[in-house]
């Protein structure tokens, strides 16, 4: 597990009050909605206004990806990653 992966997990736990739960247990495949982790749209809202805060980026709901990039804690790491590379090379 990459340490942005483990800091996802830690940002969705605090996030969204899941405390019955650890970073340890949420495999970084997991669908993160659905069968999954059991995620809903406002956990979905929720989160993503806290990913922009927390890593300076900007996420448009509107775009088609967002859904795939959102799909698990490895996607959505990778999304960031890009975002915050992409922002550097500007």
């Amino acid at each position: 597990m990459s340490e942005q992966e483990l800091e996802l997990k830690k940002l969705v736990i605090e996030t969204l009050n899941l405390e019955d739960i650890t970073p340890a247990e949420i495999d970084s495949e997991e669908m993160l909605f659905g069968d999954g982790l059991g995620l809903d749209s406002i956990d979905a809202l929720e989160l993503g206004v806290e990913i922009q805060k927390a890593y300076g980026i900007k996420m448009n709901a509107q775009n088609e990806d967002i859904k795939a990039h959102f799909a698990s804690i490895r996607s959505l790491a990778n999304f960031i990653s890009s975002e915050r590379q992409e922002k550097r090379a500007l």
